[in-house]
């Protein structure tokens, strides 16, 4: 299963760094996710689950794959991700 979310914003890169580590930090406290910062993109991931969230100038780019077992999250994760980005680049 795979998650491909990407939203445009009018952020400075800095604030919509700050926004996107938030968010990680979100999904981590509430799946369990670890993430790292590598230049310009977060990398998480967990047992069963992997993605990134690229920032740049123009959008937030999150991509995450979901394994067999963790499928059922998918709806719950992407209802999460569009949530977030909807309330913080609006």
């Amino acid at each position: 299963m795979a998650i491909d979310i990407h939203k445009k914003h009018n952020k400075t890169v800095k604030e919509a760094q700050q926004i996107a580590d938030d968010l990680a930090q979100d999904l981590a406290d509430k799946f369990s996710i670890a993430y790292h910062w590598e230049g310009d993109t977060i990398h998480f991931e967990r047992f069963g689950v992997h993605g990134e969230i690229s920032v740049d100038e123009e959008a937030v780019h999150i991509q995450a794959r979901l394994g067999f077992f963790l499928s059922y999250l998918e709806p719950r994760v992407e209802q999460e991700i569009h949530r977030y980005l909807d309330e913080h680049f609006a």
